[in-house]
């Protein structure tokens, strides 16, 4: 909008120099033009009185004016010859010129171009006794002053556009200012930040956006406030019941000697357990939207080593291997929020493992680059189709391969949420030996580890 602002504004200024300058400096030419044209017009005028008295006096005071003529200007004196009058003055070339003001008593002026000018004017006037007087006069003069003219006026024109650029610059920006900062708090709220308000600033129509904005703000803040409020209390209470109700069915499933029953009561002690997960993860989510803590400088391998140690032993019993690979050193740091990445390795080392197949591989991998660390896990399950991948992270989804009945279709919403907080990004792929590849990209931090 800034550059639109500004070539209209270098626009108008530049129609309207084209409207003032331009004419006035064809004006100019004009009337340089016209003067000079009178001015030898006038001057050969009065040679050709002298020619045409024919006494010697008049012819004395010809060649004198003449001579003079040719001194202290650019133009030169031709006569034709009169019996002995200015025998010493330049004789004209016959020409259609010449002839009609001899003949016909008619001055010629002849600029020798029908642009503008040629190098010389030529001013034929007649006088008495079929004789004429000529002044062929160079135009050199006349073209410095006509560039004298346009050139001023092109670098004043010039000057006033590129001023004319910068105060549209200031302006556009001054203008356009209350936009921007609108434009900020709409990034911001595309971020997640529902915290952010714009200013109150600049004419009355951006200052009405943006109350109305701010205040649409402010009732969806404190609407999304309520809803996590609801979903955390709501989970934090049904933790309680649910804790119960599974101590309940195992104390009946061991009191009871009916197979049947005993089934009944495993599967609703399954259920139980999947239920008390989906309300861990819309807890997590709660607090993971609300962002009640800030990422900060933290030690992946620290993290690493501690959630592959506490998985390893589910992992052994099922015979699958789980194996760290890549530079996860004591000095490598991340800016993470303290417990996400905990959560998130939990989720995706659960996910992992129930795909993975007995005796299979669970691949753990932290490359650094740059300004950001790649932490993957690939597993030798059956993978994710494209389609699959492009819905793994909405809530409540499970893809095929996760076939579990624990299963709450709430971890890939969770580790992203947690990874998104965190100002990193997670992406699905397919693992080198086939299986899924879970790619989260992380923050380094500059501050090195000790």
């Amino acid at each position: 909008m800034n550059r639109q602002l500004i070539r209209s504004y270098i626009l108008l200024v530049a129609v309207a120099i084209l409207l003032f300058t331009v004419p006035v400096a064809f004006t100019l030419t004009k009337q340089l033009r016209d003067d000079t044209k009178l001015s030898v017009l006038r001057e050969a005028d009065t040679m050709a009185l002298l020619l045409g008295n024919g006494d010697n006096t008049s012819c004395d005071a010809l060649t004198k004016v003449a001579k003079a003529y040719s001194k202290k200007t650019p133009g030169d004196v031709e006569v034709t010859p009169t019996g002995s009058c200015a025998p010493d003055l330049p004789k004209p070339t016959t020409d259609a010129a010449l002839i009609r003001a001899v003949e016909k008593n008619e001055p010629t002026t002849d600029w020798g171009s029908d642009f503008i000018w040629g190098k010389h004017l030529a001013v034929t006037v007649p006088a008495k006794g079929e004789a004429a007087v000529r002044i062929v006069y160079s135009t050199s003069d006349m073209t410095r002053r006509l560039w004298q003219i346009w050139g001023f006026r092109s670098g004043l024109a010039v000057f006033v556009l590129a001023a004319a650029a910068a105060i549209g610059a200031f302006a556009a920006r001054r203008i356009t200012a209350p936009l921007r900062e609108l434009n900020a708090m709409a990034s911001k709220f595309s971020d997640g930040d529902l915290t952010a308000r714009s200013p109150v600033t600049g004419p009355p129509e951006t200052q009405t956006l943006a109350r109305t904005l701010n205040q649409g703000a402010e009732r969806l803040d404190t609407l999304v406030a309520s809803q996590r409020i609801f979903v955390a209390d709501a989970s934090h209470q049904l933790r309680t019941p649910l804790t119960a109700l599974r101590l309940s069915l195992d104390n009946i499933s061991d009191g009871v000697d009916d197979e049947f029953v005993r089934e009944d009561v495993e599967q609703a002690t399954a259920e139980v357990v999947r239920m008390s997960r989906l309300v861990n993860g819309l807890l997590v989510l709660a607090r993971a939207e609300a962002k009640v803590s800030a990422a900060e400088p933290l030690a992946l391998a620290d993290i690493v080593h501690e959630r592959l140690s506490v998985w390893r032993p589910a992992a052994d019993e099922r015979g699958v291997t789980i194996t760290l690979r890549g530079s996860a050193d004591g000095r490598l740091l991340v800016l993470t929020s303290p417990g996400h990445l905990d959560q998130v390795l939990d989720n995706v080392l659960s996910n992992a493992l129930e795909v993975s197949p007995d005796g299979g591989t669970i691949t753990v991998r932290v490359e650094p680059r740059g300004d950001e660390v790649i932490l993957s896990v690939d597993d030798e399950g059956p993978g994710m189709s494209d389609a699959e991948q492009s819905r793994a992270f909405d809530r409540f989804w499970r893809g095929q391969g996760l076939t579990g009945k624990a299963g709450s279709g709430l971890g890939l919403a969770v580790v992203k949420q947690l990874v998104t907080d965190d100002g990193g990004t997670v992406a699905l792929g397919n693992a080198p030996g086939g299986g899924l590849s879970v790619r989260i990209s992380l923050r380094a931090s500059t501050r090195s580890g000790g």
